[in-house]
């Protein structure tokens, strides 16, 4: 890791180095466009090509069987299934928290507005297959939208070489109660979902992470009507320390967001040069004896370490960079949670690692990337509904409004606006407001 002194870093270094993973590229975008048009004119059809040019599977059918569920569930250590139910529990607890019913506010004597959730009627969610088994992405997703009352959930996953889902998935999947999953992948499950085919039911909002194909895809769902929760990269970790936990933790947590993938990226924020070097060491030593270290090795090649002269200064280029996982390996960190301003999901102090989050701890971990952390929200009990706002007013409330109505209807030169108004006030005065 590459290690820069935010002293001696230029505006224009700080700004490089917080730049990641763009999303536009156009030839990737005409290859998913053709991908949405032949699913939109062929179907299954066109999905039966796809998976078996892009996964090698020949699928006669791609949604998953009751027997394929039971089979999963009956193949899983019984400690695996147990911890799934922890998870599945602390999940719903937190997200269940999210869940706030708000009182009707009377704005003026007669003017009552109030706001109510909706669940969205169907989602897609999306679990990627990839480089390793994701049981706790089906649930992350899962968990809340069962909870927000979403009347049909879809769930795509790519299919293995044998043609078969991972039990885990499946199980985590039936634990969650997601009965409507498919073994499809890639760009095409997306454009199966946003635009519907014999088998897959098209959707109204799509989550979940993926390949740079997969968040392209959710980009041009868009603009078929669709929404999505995001567009999420590759995978990241920034860890603001001040050498109060040891350089074999540090290093962990580096080497737990690196495994990921060779694109995920891990950053250290350090006030000691000393600290910065120590860790360095650690990950060396540790690398020797990790199974992925080869993928490991790849995202530390292109992640780095910042020397900062405060935490005041760490905290500041912490915001810039606006990680998707923020860990606060430092002293009284309580004391700094105002200085974030920032970050997907933040670790507070030495006893709160990354993995807490993205397990089993309780909040979500489909969480924003490549700095949207800026200006996107993860997800939450928030994604699986939509709020309406409501309004009742009195002939009372009526009257005393018309005046502001009918003056600013007239500003804009809607003189229809001003006339519903008109006729309410006239019925009013022919006493037509019992």
């Amino acid at each position: 890791m590459k290690t820069y002194n935010l002293d001696e870093t230029s505006r224009q270094e700080i700004r490089q180095l917080c730049q990641r993973n763009p999303i536009f590229d156009p030839g990737l975008f005409k290859t998913c466009e053709e991908i949405f048009e032949a699913v939109a004119e062929r179907g299954d059809e066109a999905l039966r090509e796809y998976t078996s040019r892009f996964d090698g599977v020949e699928l006669s059918q791609f949604i998953v069987q009751a027997q394929e569920f039971s089979e999963a569930i009956a193949s899983l250590q019984p400690e695996v299934t147990e911890a799934m139910r922890v998870a599945i529990r602390n999940i719903r607890a937190f997200h269940s928290s999210q869940q706030v019913v708000e009182k009707p506010t009377e704005i003026q004597e007669g003017v009552t507005c109030w706001r109510a959730a909706r669940a969205i009627t169907s989602v897609g969610l999306y679990v990627p297959g990839g480089t390793a088994v994701l049981p706790s992405t089906v649930l992350m997703l899962a968990v809340p939208a069962k909870l927000a009352g979403c009347a049909k959930i879809v769930l795509c996953v790519p299919p293995r070489p044998n043609g078969s889902v991972a039990a885990e998935v499946l199980a985590a999947a039936q634990l969650a109660g997601v009965r409507q999953v498919f073994k499809v992948g890639g760009a095409q499950a997306i454009a199966a979902m946003a635009l519907g085919t014999s088998t897959i039911p098209r959707v109204e909002k799509i989550l979940g992470p993926g390949n740079r194909y997969v968040q392209t895809a959710k980009l041009l769902a868009t603009f078929r009507g669709v929404a999505i929760d995001m567009v999420a990269g590759p995978s990241e970790v920034l860890v603001i320390a001040d050498g109060s936990t040891s350089p074999e933790v540090t290093a962990s947590d580096l080497i737990s967001q690196a495994e990921h993938g060779a694109d995920s990226q891990s950053v250290l924020v350090s006030t000691s040069a000393e600290f910065i070097e120590a860790v360095e060491r650690a990950l060396e030593s540790q690398l020797e004896t990790l199974p992925r270290r080869g993928l490991a090795r790849q995202s530390l090649d292109q992640s780095f370490a910042v020397l900062a002269s405060s935490l005041e200064a760490a905290f500041d280029f912490s915001n810039r960079y606006a990680p998707e996982h923020l860990i606060l390996s430092i002293e009284d960190p309580r004391e700094w949670l105002g200085n974030v301003l920032s970050a997907g999901s933040v670790f507070v102090g030495r006893w709160s690692p990354e993995v807490a989050g993205d397990y089993a701890s309780g909040t979500n971990h489909t969480l924003p990337t490549s700095g949207a952390a800026r200006n996107v929200s993860g997800v939450s009990m928030d994604s699986f509904v939509k709020k309406i706002t409501f309004q009742e007013l009195t002939a009372a409330g009526l009257s005393e409004l018309a005046p502001t109505l009918q003056t600013l209807a007239g500003v804009e030169s809607l003189e229809g606006h001003a006339r519903a108004v008109e006729y309410r006030l006239k019925e009013m005065s022919e006493g037509l407001d019992e």
